[in-house]
């Protein structure tokens, strides 16, 4: 029975060798380290990525059990054996280990147990080094300590971080008048801050205001955005960690002892696990803070002001926002109206952002022109006041004159420049439809008559963009570079056209 099932054997064995060599060139094309172990933890597969970022070779590592590859690692804290022993997956969890050859790891694992008919056969983890990501985020909090520690050293009015204050928000909309009486009024208080709106709208900006005119304008003023790291790591950065708490760690204190006697600024903070909202919760409650790894806790006198970009029920209601802590965080709320809705702040917030550029490029840009103010107040401005300096921005930097021009803005902009002409030119042609027209009438050369059609409506074009070529060829519907060569041929001087001559 044997000898007749051997055929069949061998064919099994190469379809499967051919399976598994398929396997491996598609996980070795993939960005992310992909490492597979079967039931007992021994390696069976192990793609070049995996091996880029433990900086060991596949033979190093295939047919050999994991503890014996990854030594600082147990049965307890490798995240493929705890997947082995529990049968569950475990997501996004920050791991750091050191090599056999003493190199020290940290990565940011997904584990997957592998079932086959049901049956637990191995796990599968997908991982990518934050190596680089973690030593950054240490030596940003290096800083700070080393920032908040010269304490002595500093003015009694200055205040580490916060440098905007109400002064520095731009707006005579009612809106934003009542908005900057409430927060003015927050400043007063220790009370948690909520502040929500659109990118750009500048909730930042009020909660550095807030800052600087509370109590506290003498104390630290510590920010972070909640969706620059992954979990493992911000948990280190805003709480501290202890040496001996996990492989690598040493003692540092995190952002909110920092802020002690200060305010913290938590952006973002629906994008922040669901984890380390409940431990945010306790440092609200409690007001103390426990070290990643430590045992002791940590009295903290801190205000917490936090913000997001979207409604923070509609935040709650999605899972994105723990309900208990927004309840905690939502003492003071407030909510920054989106550009389009303070449409009257355009022109002082144009103005402000001309008069700061001149000072920083050292110009003398007198502002913009009738178009561009007509184009920045009908435009809907999705990026919201931060587009709007960025495009003021940019704009002087491709500046020849002291007037900031259509052609001069960002695409987006010039291109409803162009829908706009295109419209009003359209309109015209209607109008011009509509009137009684007399007949042609021309003596001598064809060619010579059509020069001269063609040479009046340049010249008419010119005469109304007051000489500008790039808005009198936009009106006549050809590219700026053929309108100068026909002004070439025709003989056009278009200085003579303008009534700035």
């Amino acid at each position: 029975m044997n000898a007749e099932r051997a055929p069949g054997n061998v064919k099994d064995e190469g379809n499967s060798r051919e399976l598994l060599e398929n396997l491996r060139v598609i996980l070795d094309s993939i960005d992310e380290g992909i490492h597979v172990v079967d039931r007992n933890g021994v390696t069976v597969l192990y793609n070049k990525v995996a091996a880029q970022l433990d900086n060991l070779k596949e033979e190093e590592v295939v047919g050999k059990h994991i503890l014996d590859v990854f030594p600082s690692l147990s049965r307890e804290t490798s995240t493929l054996l705890q997947v082995l022993r529990t049968g569950q997956p475990i997501c996004n969890r920050e791991q750091t280990f050191t090599t056999y050859k003493g190199d020290e790891i940290t990565t940011l694992n997904s584990t997957l147990p592998v079932r086959v008919d049901g049956r637990l056969v191995g796990a599968v983890e997908v991982s990518r080094n934050i190596t680089l990501m973690r030593e950054m985020a240490h030596r940003i909090v290096d800083l700070q300590v080393e920032l908040f520690g010269r304490r002595e050293g500093r003015r009694e009015s200055e205040s580490e971080g916060a440098r905007y204050t109400f002064r520095d928000i731009v707006g005579e909309s009612e809106c934003i008048l009542e908005l900057k009486r409430k927060a003015a009024r927050a400043a007063a208080s220790s009370s948690s801050v909520l502040v929500y709106g659109e990118t750009g709208t500048g909730k930042e900006l009020f909660v550095q205001a807030i800052h600087n005119a509370s109590p506290r304008a003498r104390g630290p003023f510590v920010a972070q955005n909640c969706a620059a790291f992954p979990e493992g790591l911000l948990e280190g950065i805003l709480f501290g960690t202890t040496k001996g708490g996990f492989t690598g760690a040493q003692d540092r204190p995190g952002l909110v002892e920092l802020a002690d006697g200060g305010s913290v600024f938590l952006d973002e903070i629906d994008s922040m696990p669901a984890s380390l909202q409940a431990k945010l919760l306790r440092v609200l409650s409690e007001r103390y803070v426990r070290r990643v790894g430590d045992t002791k806790v940590r009295r903290v006198d801190v205000r917490v002001m936090a913000a997001l970009s979207r409604p923070p029920l509609e935040a709650v209601a999605q899972g994105m926002l723990r309900e208990d802590l927004y309840y905690r965080l939502n003492v003071i709320s407030l909510g920054i109206p989106p550009l389009r809705e303070r449409r009257e702040d355009i022109p002082l917030l144009t103005a402000h952002f001309v008069a700061r550029f001149n000072a920083q490029f050292i110009m003398s840009v007198k502002g913009v022109s009738d178009e561009v103010a007509r184009l920045f107040s009908e435009y809907d401005w999705p990026g919201n006041v931060r587009e709007l300096e960025h495009a003021i921005e940019g704009a002087m930097h491709l500046l020849d004159g002291d007037i900031i021009m259509a052609e001069h803005l960002p695409d987006n902009l010039r291109n409803l420049a162009r829908q706009r002409e295109g419209g009003l030119a359209a309109e015209s042609m209607r109008a011009d439809a509509a009137a009684p027209r007399a007949p042609i009438e021309f003596q001598g050369d064809f060619r010579m008559a059509v020069a001269d059609i063609e040479s009046a409506l340049v010249k008419k074009a010119l005469s109304e963009a007051d000489g500008n070529i790039s808005r009198a060829a936009r009106a006549l519907g050809i590219p700026r570079q053929t309108l100068q060569y026909r002004l070439k041929r025709l003989g056009i001087d278009p200085r003579r056209l303008s009534s700035a001559r």
